[in-house]
């Protein structure tokens, strides 16, 4: 059905993609009419890295996990540090590695403590059907997956995912709607990713504090106590913004503020870790 548009269902933008044409992602394209994935198995990025620095505190501490990105994203977020991955598409240079392959780098470096994989860098789950079959195998082997998401896909692309993934940070980008507008995103998609995941999975949170934008107390009171409404013991991380990609016009977020957020979170949340300070 080559001449036929289609609906991609994996996010909450469902593009409607003509023959040929690609998502607002970059990384999924109309082929025969159905949205595949363009990036699977595409890595522009691999790296060991301390587990702390994705980040997750309270998942196997002190441990390393192999890092790995492909290309392209679901949001546009001006502050993004990874732009040059994450708004690219395939025309970028990628080096292909197949889900066993990926799985044996894994295994190969379990002896420097590595514990499995995180997927990051850029948005993983717009190339979801990857994360899955690669974290198939890294189950099988007794290794861990992780992800590092904007928690923007569909509750269908999480449920399958669910089984297989170990830990997720997840991007609470903010508290109002508005903001999630100027970043192309949705916050009741990712409130309701996040509801999801709770208890299905080790999550912890990351909301980066941008001036101006999103670091009002009464955002952070809202925010928090919500979190706390799911589970008070989700841990959250309250990031200080240095400035990047479109928004390198702005000052870094003065660390008064994070730490004033970070005590306002704390009100309702018994886990809270200041970042970048």
């Amino acid at each position: 059905m080559a001449d036929m548009e289609t609906v991609c269902q994996v996010c909450m933008h469902h593009c409607r993609l003509k023959p040929g044409q690609w998502g607002l992602c970059r990384a999924r394209k109309n082929e025969d009419g159905e949205a595949v994935s363009r990036n699977y198995g595409q890595i522009t990025s691999i790296a060991l890295d301390p587990i702390e620095k994705k980040p997750l505190m309270m998942f196997y501490p002190e441990s390393m996990v192999l890092s790995v990105g492909s290309f392209g994203c679901n949001l546009r977020c001006p502050f993004c540090q990874n732009h040059a991955i994450s708004m690219a598409g395939d025309d970028i240079l990628t080096r292909y590695m197949s889900p066993q392959e990926l799985a044996g780098e894994a295994l190969r470096y379990r002896s420097m403590g590595n514990i499995g994989v995180a997927f990051t860098y850029n948005e993983p789950l717009i190339g979801w059907e990857y994360v899955l079959d690669v974290s198939k195998i890294l189950r099988e082997n007794g290794m861990k997956s992780v992800l590092v998401t904007n928690g923007t896909a569909s509750l269908e692309v999480l449920d399958r995912l669910l089984p297989f993934v170990d830990a997720m940070n997840i991007d609470l980008k903010g508290f109002r709607e508005e903001y999630y507008q100027k970043l192309g995103g949705s916050l009741q998609a990712v409130k309701e990713f996040i509801a999801r995941a709770a208890g299905k999975c080790h999550i912890e949170l990351t909301t980066l504090i941008v001036p101006g934008e999103n670091d009002s107390v009464s955002d952070m009171e809202e925010e928090a106590k919500w979190i706390s409404s799911i589970d008070e013991d989700i841990l959250l991380h309250v990031t200080r913004f240095f400035p990047r990609y479109h928004m390198q016009d702005r000052k870094a977020t003065e660390v008064e503020k994070v730490r004033q957020l970070a005590d306002t979170a704390r009100g309702y949340l018994r886990n809270v870790f200041v970042g970048n300070c």
